[in-house]
């Protein structure tokens, strides 16, 4: 139901309600109370569960623009239940938040890789099927995950791959290789102007796959050999950056970037340079997808549910799509998503394309040795 319908329908609720005599609803931005009623709003939505369980708020911590406001606020006006939003910048900040002590969140955001690490850590708690009945809209694909085989601790949210930004006029064409970020004799041409993401995974295997190896190597000739090709292009990088590398290419304070498609496609269909572009290098790269999921210390699991199945509804699951420019795993939200979004290859990738694309995988031990090799890269 949209939330025109919606509120066409609390208008007739109203009218019946006032002609029978009864007493007016409470307003629809009265605040809820845990485990009371939100007021009408809830009650005329079929999008907001049961009222009765729905808690005062909720807190959502997720990454940075990737969210457009309005669900929130739409969220809050259907269901009466706030929403506290925080953000963060890569998987593993998320992670060592949560291991430093933050019980109070509801729902969070973790990529693939990072939901297996928090599976085995018993971080997650199990999704009840039953409170999210929008998972019947997504793609077959996504139900059976290798991280997370039938959605047993998540749902997709959005999912994409990460590649090469570019402005075709100062680079000279079309960096349609992870050559013209490694390779240092190319990488030179664009000295302070070139920027990585702030992120070991993403950065270190980039650097793997341009080497020829897998981005989720443990090998540790292959790993040195990654640092270094990373060191030797380190001077020639403006920055490490995983908020607004988008926004630094628009801006023209770098000419050529390795981030993520939504990231930059936010920015780049927002610019009029004709000349920025994304590329996915030919010889592949980090496919992904982010996932909702709920802390086993979640204070308000139910209202959690129901906001995972409120994104995971058709309407709106476009609009997410609509505004961070990312590819939805909602099958039923395809006839509404903007079609310049949908025939750009560089968010819906062809199979070919797919095809040589990796997922990050849990490293398991291997991680010291990465978490030991991007300190270096960083300290150097």
């Amino acid at each position: 139901m949209s939330k025109t319908q919606s509120l066409v329908v609390m208008l007739i609720l109203a009218l019946l309600v006032s002609a029978c005599g009864a007493a007016p609803a409470a307003p629809a931005d009265a605040p809820a109370t845990a485990g009371e009623s939100t007021g009408g709003d809830a009650a005329a939505s079929g999008r907001c569960g049961d009222p009765s369980k729905l808690s005062e708020s909720v807190s959502f911590y997720n990454w940075t623009d990737y969210l457009d406001p309005e669900v929130l606020n739409m969220f809050t006006a259907e269901c009466g239940v706030k929403v506290v939003y925080d953000t963060y910048s890569s998987n593993e900040d998320l992670l060592a938040k949560m291991q430093a002590g933050a019980t109070g969140y509801d729902l969070i955001i973790p990529s693939d890789y990072m939901v297996s690490i928090m599976i085995q850590l018993d971080m997650l708690k199990e999704l009840d099927h039953a409170n999210i009945p929008n998972l019947a809209n997504i793609y077959p694909r996504f139900a059976e995950a290798p991280y997370d085989p039938g959605n047993v601790y998540t749902a997709p949210y959005q999912w994409g791959t990460t590649g090469i930004g570019y402005n075709e006029a100062e680079v000279g064409g079309i960096p349609d290789s992870w050559d013209y970020i490694f390779n240092p004799e190319v990488a030179q041409k664009f000295a302070g102007k070139m920027s990585l993401l702030n992120d070991q995974r993403e950065v270190i295997g980039a650097a793997l796959k341009y080497l020829g190896h897998s981005m989720n190597s443990v090998d540790p000739d292959e790993l040195e050999a990654a640092k270094q090709t990373i060191l030797a292009i380190k001077p020639y990088v403006a920055t490490f950056d995983s908020d607004s590398f988008g926004d630094l290419l628009v801006s023209g304070d770098v000419i050529i970037g390795h981030g993520w498609s939504g990231g930059y496609f936010q920015d780049i269909y927002a610019s009029d340079n004709e000349n920025l572009g994304y590329v996915i290098p030919k010889e592949g790269g980090v496919i992904w997808t982010d996932n909702l999921a709920i802390p086993k210390t979640a204070p308000n699991p139910y209202t959690a549910e129901v906001l995972i199945n409120y994104i995971l509804d058709a309407d709106i699951a476009a609009m997410i799509t609509n505004f961070n420019y990312y590819a939805s795993p909602v099958e039923t939200a395809e006839p509404l998503i903007l079609d310049e979004i949908k025939q750009d290859s560089g968010i819906y990738p062809s199979e070919e394309t797919l095809a040589k694309m990796e997922f990050l995988r849990d490293l398991g031990e291997g991680t010291l040795l990465w978490d030991r090799i991007w300190t270096e890269i960083k300290s150097e």
